[in-house]
């Protein structure tokens, strides 16, 4: 626990990737994105984690950032959704 992913692995921390990820440009959004409704926090959460998963760097982008900002936005939204109706 602590470490990060790849650390070990003969690759430097900051080392430049020979492919590069995908983007949330080119992925179908969420059918909860057309509709404006939020999407389930669950949903979210796993975009999350693919989208973290897809880039096994650290070194993200201005792009990758401003992406990873929207997703954990929508979370954020999501979760709020799920407490205001629990309540």
């Amino acid at each position: 626990m602590g470490t990060a992913p790849g650390a070990g692995r003969g690759r430097a921390r900051g080392a430049e990737m020979s492919v590069t990820a995908p983007s949330m440009s080119a992925m179908s959004p969420p059918p909860s994105a057309l509709s404006g409704v939020p999407a389930p926090a669950a949903e979210a959460n796993e975009a999350i984690r693919r989208f973290v998963c897809a880039r096994p760097s650290w070194t993200w982008t201005a792009q990758d950032m401003t992406e990873y900002a929207t997703l954990l936005e929508n979370w954020t939204q999501a979760v709020r959704a799920e407490v205001v109706e629990a309540a």
